[in-house]
């Protein structure tokens, strides 16, 4: 693994005193794309046969996952027990918390499970101190929580984001719009939509080389760069990339002056508490209810009152990632698609309530619905279809109006 690490940290000296212009674009997607196959080759298991480590095997519940992210001793531990009730061991030493402690946040009828891990050093990308572990199970999170020191300067927050960004977790971005397809003859074709600095056809071309990809077809959409490029090249490999929301949550601003206070909430993606004295976590709350973007739909059965107790909660980081009708009723029973005939609506996803809908209709927060099954009817006519014309006779075979009308029109034959 030595040499490993080695060749890691001299591709990426070489990068930062390579100078970024057209000239040596080229050289810089080579260097690069040799970064990301040795940090690829890293984080994949060794076949020696040597010993697994215990990983954190820690089931998913509720209607969301956040995952508490941070260096040691900055207040995680204390966070989940302010805002779950479950006591994590606090302490004023380091590596207090050894393992992963699961607790559940109840807000607006929903369960958002919040995990705390153990915190993670310099170099956890590399398998430092458990760093492996704690990255991986943040790679199942809906949303990431990075509790920072705020009497500490920014530096915290740049070398997690670039641990973070070593093992393919991209905070507060979303997926590139350029599409990498592989094609079974016709070489390498390239196309871009709008005016690019970086990814020119030369650097593409050189980049797929390396990967060793000959028949391929490049649309560009936006002005993307050679990072993106490769983590869609690395989509179909071992180590695909995780597009993952994140909070950057400083803690303790009780030690600071208002103005320092000021600066820090002015930050994009930035939330100022202080678990300790007890401020802001409201706060902290509803901006991370805003940030999952949850939705709540009540259910309602004929001739009842709605069910406002226990709704379906539509989220935009799991499944089909849609809140249509048909991801509500999925949600319920995927055996109810086969009898679902529309659904009514109440709420302020439709212009009249109720409104009768659809299955690819898009709900909105707090809707009420109402799923009205097929008829009996209304089963064999989806089964059998909507007889346009004649049948046989002696049976349901169906024959076209126009074919029956020449069939008629026809003279006998002749005996």
């Amino acid at each position: 693994m030595a040499p490993l690490l080695d060749k890691i940290k001299t591709l990426e000296l070489e990068i930062g005193r390579t100078q970024k212009n057209k000239q040596t674009a080229k050289h810089l997607g080579d260097l690069k794309a040799k970064l990301c196959a040795a940090r690829r080759e890293l984080m994949e298991p060794s076949k020696s046969g040597g010993g697994k480590q215990a990983g954190f095997e820690v089931g998913r519940f509720g209607d969301s996952r956040l995952a508490l992210i941070g260096f040691p001793s900055v207040g995680k531990s204390s966070l989940l027990t302010a805002l779950t009730g479950v006591q994590s061991e606090a302490a004023a030493y380091e590596f207090t918390t050894l393992t992963c402690i699961p607790g559940v946040i109840h807000y607006n009828d929903t369960k958002i499970q919040l995990l705390d891990l153990p915190g993670i050093i310099m170099g956890a990308a590399q398998g430092k101190g458990r760093g492996r572990q704690v990255i991986s199970t943040a790679r199942s999170a809906d949303m990431i929580i990075m509790v920072l020191d705020a009497t500490k300067d920014d530096s915290q927050r740049q070398m997690l984001t670039k641990e973070l960004n070593d093992v393919g977790i991209r905070l507060n971005k979303e997926h590139p719009r350029l599409t990498v397809t592989k094609t079974k003859c016709g070489g390498y074709r390239y196309n871009a939509t709008v005016p690019l600095t970086e990814l020119s056809s030369e650097v593409c071309y050189s980049i797929l080389h390396s990967y060793r990809m000959f028949n391929v077809d490049v649309v560009i959409q936006e002005d993307a760069s050679i990072d993106d490029f490769i983590d869609v090249l690395e989509e179909a490999g071992t180590s695909p990339r995780r597009y993952s929301k994140c909070l950057f949550v400083y803690n303790k601003i009780d030690l600071l002056s208002v103005a320092q206070v000021d600066e820090l909430a002015r930050q994009e993606f930035t939330v100022v508490i202080s678990v300790n004295k007890n401020l802001n976590l409201d706060g902290l709350l509803e901006r991370i209810w805003q940030e999952l973007n949850l939705k709540r739909i009540y259910t309602k059965k004929k001739g009842l009152f709605p069910d406002f107790e226990g709704p379906l909660v539509l989220t935009a980081q799991r499944g089909d990632k849609t809140s249509t009708v048909e991801n509500a009723v999925t949600l319920l029973h995927k055996s109810i698609l086969d009898e679902f005939r529309c659904a009514l609506v109440w709420g302020t996803s439709v212009r009249s309530s109720p409104q009768a809908c659809g299955l690819k209709h898009e709900l909105q927060d707090e809707d009420v619905m109402q799923i009205l099954k097929m008829t009996a009817a209304e089963k064999t006519k989806r089964a059998h279809g909507k007889k346009t014309g004649a049948t046989l006779a002696g049976g349901n075979t169906q024959i076209d109006a126009k074919t029956a009308k020449e069939r008629e029109k026809k003279a006998p034959l002749k005996t």
